[in-house]
C-alpha cells in the first residue's frame, strides 16, 4: 500500500516544473470554486464547477445541491478527491501500472473521509434522526454490532436465503464424490435430451450456484429446458489438510474426473465442456493438456465455451493492483503459515475495487440510515466464501497473474504435459461482459489470439455477474454484441464486425449448441447403478463454511 504513494510522492519532487504546472492548473480551477462559494454563500444562483461523476450515488439526495452549506462540502470534497486522482494519474517517470496502485491506494482513503460516511457531515443522516426521534440510529447502531460479529459489513440478510430452500433448488443429484469436488448431475426436465451431455466447470472462488440462483435466474434451469443433460462441479471448501493440493490435483481430480464420469453416466463419446471464470482458465488449460494427452482424435471435449475468462494476464483488470512481487510473497508467507487463504481477504479484496459502492453504500444506509439491505441473491452468494489452498493459488498467482506464463508456448506444465494454446482446434464459444472490471472484455478476447478453430465471441451488457447470469425475459433487459472471431482480431477489427443484439445472449448460445449436441434420446434418470445418488442436489461440499 505505503510503497507506491510514496513513489508518486518522490517522482513529483523530482520534477519540481511539472509539479508547478499543475499547481497553476489547480489554483485556476480553485478560483472558480472560490467564486462559486462566494455567490452561494450571497444566496446567489450558481452551477457546480465539479459535479459527481453519473454512477456516485453519494449526492444524489437534493440538499446536496439545494443547501448552500452542503453544496459547498460537497463541492470542495470533490474537488480535493479529483485534483488528487487526476495528479496521481498523471505522475511524471512512474509507469502506469504504478500509477494506477498509487491512484487505488489513495483512493481508498479518500474514499473513506466522503462527508456522506459520518453522521454530523450527513445532511440526509441527520434528516432520518430527527424524523424518525432517534430510532434510525438505534437500528443503525444495531446494524453496526451485527456487522462486527459477522467481521464484515453485511450486503444482505444472510437470515434471508437458504442453500437448498431458496437457493440452488433444481433437482438433482450428487452422484460422485472425491477429496476435492462434488459431481452433480441434474434431473431433466425434458422427456428427451441431446445425446451429449454439457459439462459445466465453476469457479472454486465462492460456489458453484451463482449459476443456480432463484429458479428464474438459474442458467441451469434454463439448460435443462432446452432439452440439455448437465454435469457442474461443486468444490469442496478446502482447510488446512488441504494445503499441498496444487493446480495438477485441481485438473485431474476436478476437470478430467468430471468429463470422465459424465461419458460414462452418459454413454458418450464426447461432452460440450462449460467454463466460468477461473474455472474457465482451468478448462483453457485442461483443453490443451488433453490435446496433448489424449490427440485431437480422441480428444473427450467436442466444442467448448468460456465466460468471463482470462487466459491472458497482462492487463488483469483493477486486481492488478494487489499484483507485484512483494503482495505475492506477502501473500504467500500467510498462506504458508496457515495452509489456505481465508475467503473474507478474498471477498475484502474484492470489495475494495468498487468501496463505495461495495462497502460504504452499507456503511452510510445501515450505521447511519438505520436501514437493512435488501434481499439479494447474488449478494448473498458474494458473500458466501471459499478458502483457496496454499500450494495452488500460489503457483496460481506467480504463474498466471505475475508471469503471465498461460500464453507462453510450452511455458507451463502441468500434469506432465506442456501447456501450448495453440494446440486447441475445438470449436470455442466466449462471452465476455462489457463492465467487468475482475476480466475485462479486451483482455479477455485475447482467448480468440492464442487458440485455433472456429471461434464465436459475445460481449454481453453489464458485469462480471450479471453479465453471464443474464435469463430470457420480456421485455429484454440487456444487449449484447455478437460475431465470429479469426486469430488475427483485435477488439476493434471484431467490434466493427459485431451485431448488437436486443435480450439474452443465452439464445445465442442454445442457436450454437444445440445443433452440436447430437441427437435426441430418452432422457436418462439422475442416478443410475454405477453412479447411484450420494446426497440430493446441491450436495454437500456446498454447505461447508
Amino acid at each position: 500500500m505505503a510503497a507506491p504513494i510514496v513513489h508518486a510522492q518522490l517522482a513529483w519532487l523530482a520534477h519540481p516544473q511539472e509539479l508547478a504546472e499543475r499547481a497553476m492548473c489547480l489554483s485556476s480551477d480553485l478560483w472558480r470554486l472560490q467564486l462559486h462559494t462566494l455567490n452561494r454563500s450571497m444566496g446567489l444562483p450558481s452551477a457546480d464547477p465539479i459535479t459527481p461523476h453519473e454512477d456516485d450515488k453519494r449526492f444524489v439526495d437534493p440538499i446536496w445541491t439545494e443547501s448552500p452549506t452542503w453544496d459547498l462540502v460537497k463541492e470542495w470534497y470533490l474537488a480535493f478527491t479529483r485534483h488528487t486522482q487526476d495528479m496521481l494519474y498523471d505522475t511524471p517517470a512512474l509507469s502506469s501500472k504504478e500509477r494506477r496502485r498509487a491512484a487505488f491506494w489513495w483512493r481508498q482513503g479518500l474514499n473513506a473521509m466522503a462527508p456522506t460516511n459520518f453522521l454530523l457531515t450527513n445532511p440526509v443522516a441527520m434528516r432520518k434522526a430527527i424524523d424518525t426521534r432517534g430510532d434510525s440510529l438505534r437500528r443503525g447502531y444495531q446494524i453496526f454490532l451485527d456487522d462486527m460479529r459477522a467481521g464484515h459489513v453485511r450486503m444482505t440478510d444472510p437470515k434471508d436465503f437458504e442453500v437448498g430452500e431458496n437457493l440452488a433448488t433444481t433437482p438433482g443429484a450428487v452422484i460422485f464424490r472425491n477429496r476435492l469436488l462434488e459431481i452433480i448431475h441434474y434431473s431433466p426436465t425434458q422427456p428427451r435430451v441431446h445425446a451429449e451431455p454439457v459439462v459445466i466447470v465453476t469457479p472454486w472462488i465462492n460456489k458453484f450456484y451463482v449459476l443456480d440462483l432463484v429458479p428464474r435466474k438459474s442458467m441451469i434451469r434454463f439448460l435443462l429446458d432446452q432439452g440439455l443433460d448437465v454435469f457442474i462441479t461443486s468444490w469442496k471448501n478446502p482447510d488446512a489438510s488441504m494445503r499441498d493440493v496444487g493446480f495438477d490435483d485441481y485438473l485431474l481430480d476436478g476437470v478430467d474426473t468430471i468429463v470422465r464420469v459424465a461419458r460414462e453416466f452418459t454413454g458418450a463419446e464426447k461432452v460440450h465442456a462449460v467454463g466460468y471464470c477461473i474455472g474457465g482458465t482451468a478448462l483453457t488449460m485442461y483443453m490443451a493438456w488433453a490435446n496433448r494427452r489424449y490427440g485431437e482424435a480422441a480428444m473427450p471435449i467436442v466444442d467448448w465455451t468460456l465466460l468471463a475468462t482470462l487466459v491472458d494476464f497482462h492487463k488483469p483488470g483493477d486486481i492488478e493492483v494487489f499484483i507485484d512481487e512483494s503482495s505475492i510473497n506477502y501473500l504467500c508467507d500467510k498462506m504458508k503459515r496457515t495452509g489456505y487463504l481465508d475467503g473474507g481477504d478474498m471477498a475484502s479484496s474484492f470489495r475494495l475495487l468498487r468501496s463505495n459502492s461495495l462497502i460504504w453504500n452499507y456503511v452510510v444506509n445501515g450505521w447511519l440510515y438505520g436501514e437493512m439491505p435488501a434481499p439479494f441473491d447474488v449478494l448473498y452468494w458474494n458473500m458466501d466464501t471459499t478458502r483457496m489452498p496454499y500450494t495452488m493459488h500460489a503457483w496460481y498467482l506467480r504463474e498466471l497473474y505475475l508471469h503471465n506464463r498461460l500464453i507462453q508456448q510450452n511455458a507451463l506444465e502441468v500434469a506432465g504435459e506442456s501447456i501450448d494454446l495453440s494446440s486447441i482446434r475445438q470449436p470455442l464459444y466466449a462471452v465476455s461482459a462489457e463492465d467487468d472490471h475482475i476480466a475485462p472484455w479486451r483482455q479477455t478476447f485475447a482467448v480468440n489470439n492464442h487458440v485455433v478453430g472456429n471461434k464465436r465471441f459475445v460481449l454481453s451488457s453489464s458485469g462480471h455477474i450479471f453479465g453471464i447470469v443474464n435469463p430470457v425475459v420480456e421485455p429484454p433487459k440487456r444487449s449484447y454484441w455478437v460475431a465470429d472471431a479469426q486469430r488475427s482480431d483485435t477488439v476493434d477489427t471484431w467490434q466493427r464486425r459485431a451485431q448488437e443484439q436486443s435480450g439474452s445472449w443465452w439464445v445465442d448460445w442454445m442457436q450454437w449448441l444445440k445443433p452440436r449436441a447430437g441427437a435426441e434420446v430418452e432422457a436418462r434418470p439422475m442416478d443410475n447403478e454405477r453412479f447411484p445418488a450420494l446426497s440430493p442436489a446441491p450436495g454437500t461440499y456446498v454447505m461447508e463454511s
